[in-house]
């Protein structure tokens, strides 16, 4: 029999993704849990695997292409078992023809969701056409090249494997690439290609993230608190463990300190580790501290999850940030690495920022913004010296948190940034 198989809902509000790359053709055996195709979602690079064992009828698609939840994936010949209609529309086939069909949801048993594989591994060779090989490049370069009307087949590609990267498109010159307009044409004059705009694809991160601030303002009431906390003792404990921390190849940054000290205010203060669900009027408290900590990426901000904070060390919490900082970068979260915060810290000071107005990261009721260190004058005991100063940024759902516990929570990781050691004598 045919089996249909159509992008499931893997959850977290997805609702399509774009080819990375197939892993089968048409032909191929394939097995229960066998990756078939790796797809960029809104918040990961993930495969899908076959929730059959079977050989491949007919798979639909383009790499490259948007796909959305409920259209056809592949067609999987299943032995011994009676044959099913196929849909009219033709599937996509090794030359790549055809297009997808909508149609109900079929998800896999069990789990459907592997772990995301390494966007740069060598793909896996296409059947032989008489047409030239195909390019291996990522989605948005694809698409940027179609936009710029570039050949990219005539593109060099820099990435793993001799992919091609949207940098690589971009310092592509060719006269086809020029985007201009008459109405910013000078008379008589000579346009250079390529100076007046510039068009980028939006890639599904961004697309992500432009829901998610938006959706954030529109349904919480924000508001903001600023303190400046003198950080000196906590500058000086980094200072004296950070060469044996090296020893064990981690990097002591000040990051596991912060969140130690928001993990007792959010036990101090429950309505910041809480949610609202106001169709049934009704808040949920949450007994379990995961503190999502927000990444800079080259394709824009993820917030991967440390889970159970409460019960990790400064160097487990210091192995736990720099492993999932490396999972951005390498684009290997998976949906679990995203899912279940209940509290988020954004340190836009590791950049060299100071203040900021951070945005709830929606459903939670608060994030924390830390800004960068600076020595400035402080008054300590009556007298005038150099201090390091840290300057904190607290937005929370004034729905939820009234002025009072917001500032009294500020307060209370501003003390245990201060003072670190009490961190751990309380």
């Amino acid at each position: 029999m045919r089996y249909i198989f159509k992008f499931p809902d893997i959850g977290e509000g997805l609702t399509e993704g774009i080819i990375i790359e197939w892993y089968v053709d048409k032909g191929t055996a394939v097995k229960v849990g066998q990756p078939l195709v790796k797809m960029e979602t809104d918040k990961v690079v993930t495969d899908i695997p076959s929730p059959r064992e079977g050989v491949i009828a007919a798979r639909y698609g383009k790499v490259g292409e948007t796909i959305h939840v409920g259209e056809i994936l592949v067609e999987i010949e299943i032995a011994g078992e009676a044959a099913a209609e196929a849909p009219a529309t033709q599937p996509e086939q090794v030359e790549e023809k055809g297009a997808g069909v909508v149609g109900t949801i079929e998800v896999a048993s069990g789990n459907a969701l592997l772990p995301a594989s390494e966007e740069g591994t060598e793909s896996k060779p296409a059947a032989a056409s008489a047409e030239r090989r195909k390019v291996l490049s990522t989605p948005v370069a694809r698409a940027m090249a179609r936009e710029m009307n570039i050949d990219i087949n005539q593109v060099t590609g820099t990435g793993p494997a001799g992919r091609v990267m949207k940098s690589d498109i971009q310092n592509f010159h060719a006269p086809a690439a020029a985007y201009t307009t008459a109405a910013t044409k000078a008379p008589a004059a000579q346009v250079a290609p390529g100076e007046l705009i510039e068009i980028r694809p939006m890639t599904q991160i961004r697309k992500s993230i432009a829901r998610n601030m938006l959706r954030s303002k529109q349904s919480t009431a924000h508001m903001t608190l600023f303190e400046e906390p003198e950080v000196s003792k906590l500058v000086d404990a980094r200072a004296r463990y950070k060469e044996e921390y090296k020893k064990e190849n981690l990097s002591l940054t000040y990051l596991p300190f912060i969140i130690k000290a928001v993990v007792a205010a959010l036990k101090r203060h429950p309505e910041l580790n809480s949610e609202m669900d106001f169709e049934k009027g009704n808040i949920i408290y949450k007994n379990y501290y995961n503190i999502g900590i927000a990444v800079s990426t080259e394709d824009g901000l993820v917030v991967p999850v440390i889970r159970d904070a409460d019960k990790l060390s400064i160097k487990d919490l210091s192995r736990a940030v720099a492993e999932i900082a490396v999972k951005a970068r390498d684009r290997k979260l998976t949906l679990d690495d995203m899912k279940d915060g209940t509290f988020t810290i954004t340190n836009y000071g590791a950049l060299g920022g100071w203040f900021g107005v951070p945005v709830i990261n929606y459903p939670q009721v608060g994030i924390l913004g830390i800004g960068r260190i600076n020595q400035q004058p402080v008054v300590a005991d009556g007298e005038i010296k150099v201090g390091n100063v840290m300057p904190l940024s607290l937005s929370v759902d004034h729905r939820m948190v009234d002025g009072a516990e917001a500032t009294e929570f500020l307060n209370d990781v501003a003390a245990g940034v201060s003072d670190p050691l009490a961190l751990i004598m309380r």
